[in-house]
Order: C-alpha cells, then sequence, then structure tokens
C-alpha cells in the first residue's frame, strides 16, 4: 500500500480532516482536505465538523486551529515547524508601547504565537488587514510582528497613526529589488506578483500586491500569460492548477520556507497513525487568545458583508 493510500484509510479511521498551506510540499497539498492561505485554513478549521485537524503548516496555524477548537485533536505532523516572524514579538514590547498611548489598538498579524495573540486586540492576515484596520476605533495601530506589511497597510490607510513591529518574514524579505529588476530583464512581457511581507522596494516594482490567495486569483483572471512570482515556491502547485497555458517565473534566489517544507507525506502519514504530535494549551490562555482572533472574523464577515 502507498503512502497516499494509507492517508486515505487513515483520514476515514480517525474522522479526521488535513489542512495544507500553500507553502507546504506540493505531495502534502495534494493529500490534503483543504488547502489555502493563513485566513482560508483558520476559517476550515473554524468551521469543520472533523474531530481531528491534521493541520500541515506551521505551529501558529495549529495553535489557531487548537483555540477556535479547543474540544478538538489538533496535531502538527512536525513538532519543530515553526515561524520564525512569529516570535519577534516581546510581551513588553506591547506592555510599553500600550502604556504610552491611550487610543491603540494592538493588532496582530496571524503570524504569530498564542501568547502575543493574547495580548492584542485583533487578528488579521495579509487579505484581510486593509479592510479591517479602517473600522478600529482607535487612532494609533500598533501593529505587530511584520514590519512590512505594517508599512503597506499604513500606505493604504493613512488616517490611522502607525506604530510598527520590528519582526520580518526570511524568504519574503530575501526578494530584493534587485533580484525582481533581473527577473523583469529577463522575462520583460512578466507582470510582477508580489506578497505584501515583502520589503517596500520590492512591492514598489510590483503590478499586483496581495496575499498567496490574491496573487492565485490575479494569476488566473490576467489575460497575461507569464508572471514573476514574489512569496514562497510552494505557491507553484497551484498557479500550475488554477492557470493551465501560463507561465510563473521566481527571482532566483532561495525562496523557499525551509519550516514549511519540513512536513512530509511520511509525517503526515505518521501523525495520523498516532495522532500526535498533539497542540495543548492552558485553556485561561486559550480563551485570552481567542478572542483577537474572533473580532478578526467578525470584522472580515462584517467588511464582506457591505
Amino acid at each position: 500500500m502507498s503512502i497516499q493510500e494509507d492517508i486515505l484509510r487513515l483520514k476515514r479511521e480517525k474522522n479526521a480532516v488535513v489542512l495544507a498551506h500553500y507553502y507546504v510540499d506540493g505531495a502534502v497539498q495534494d493529500a490534503a482536505d483543504f488547502v489555502g492561505d493563513s485566513y482560508y485554513l483558520s476559517a476550515a478549521a473554524r468551521e469543520t465538523d472533523k474531530p481531528v485537524i491534521i493541520f500541515c503548516g506551521v505551529r501558529f496555524m495549529a495553535e489557531s486551529a487548537k483555540i477556535m477548537n479547543p474540544e478538538k485533536t489538533v496535531v502538527l505532523p512536525d513538532e519543530l515547524s515553526d515561524c520564525p516572524m512569529a516570535r519577534m514579538t516581546e510581551a513588553a514590547e506591547i506592555a510599553e508601547v500600550r502604556a504610552a498611548r491611550s487610543d491603540l489598538s494592538v493588532v496582530c498579524y496571524i503570524n504569530s504565537t498564542a501568547e502575543i495573540k493574547a495580548l492584542s486586540d485583533v487578528c488579521v492576515t495579509s487579505s484581510n488587514a486593509l479592510k479591517i484596520i479602517p473600522r478600529l476605533p482607535s487612532k494609533n495601530i500598533f501593529f505587530i510582528p511584520d514590519q512590512n506589511l505594517a508599512k503597506y497597510a499604513a500606505a493604504h490607510i493613512p488616517e490611522k497613526n502607525f506604530i510598527f513591529g520590528s519582526g520580518y518574514c526570511h524568504v519574503h524579505t530575501g526578494i530584493t529589488p534587485e533580484d525582481v529588476s533581473a527577473a523583469k530583464t529577463a522575462q520583460p512581457d512578466a507582470l510582477v506578483l508580489a506578497h505584501p511581507e515583502c520589503t517596500e522596494g520590492t512591492l514598489a516594482l510590483a503590478d499586483y500586491i496581495g496575499s498567496t490567495s490574491g496573487i492565485i486569483n490575479f494569476a488566473e483572471k490576467s489575460e497575461a500569460l507569464s508572471f514573476i512570482i514574489c512569496t514562497e515556491a510552494g505557491v507553484l502547485r497551484e498557479l500550475k492548477r488554477s492557470c493551465p497555458g501560463k507561465r510563473f517565473f521566481f527571482v532566483g534566489r532561495r525562496q523557499f520556507c525551509p519550516n514549511m517544507k519540513s512536513i512530509t507525506l511520511e509525517k503526515l502519514r505518521d501523525s495520523l497513525d498516532t495522532l500526535s504530535p498533539r497542540i495543548n494549551m492552558e485553556e485561561a490562555l486559550r480563551l485570552r487568545a481567542l478572542r483577537p482572533l474572533e473580532a478578526m472574523h467578525a470584522l472580515a464577515k462584517r467588511a464582506d458583508s457591505l
């Protein structure tokens, strides 16, 4: 029996749902029930009726699933699969900024630990930050941890006063303007599609800026036939699937996340078999971290209904 057949059998036996981020290995995406970006997977985890969630991504994603589904078993196939940016904010930093400003909302990018979410007012993703932040009552916005997404949001929401965190995604920050310019020279007819976790210099060269799902949707609907992709290379699997006949180019550097790629088919199979490593969390922390996640979903739903 193949690994893929084992996974199908174990999903049935354990009554489990497998969620996979666009950045994990393509073979793992093929084995998943739902594939998407952080916001889509957060919603899928919130809405599933399966008692077991296998989350193929990094730890903060699986933590978010557990926060919203305390009664479910949530499994991260590789317990060392983590997001460095998620740990680039300290509790003391939040306390210091709160003490200095009374009119403040702490906006926490979903790429954060449960501990940091618990100290925040609302979570956002790259796909909904521009919808949610204008609806917050506070003038001052402390956006943590990603400074690049924060600067992108600040440029589009001038009515708010942004205080920037110091975090960053090493993959997106590593996509430099020089890399993009070289790719444009090599492929002059290609449009540049960039994730807002990229630096300001890189975003200035983009024809489209958006979340991973946004990039896929743009490429699918565009009349253009070739694109330079400025995000993690795992998205290529979905781009090829949804955009047959179109060509995609990357900028030539180390455009992959080793933490995402640590999730393999073998680890997925084994985690289904043993239902481990499990995500566990103290109830008091879970309840504090739940509040900003629920606020995100409520504000995003309200924005979409207008």
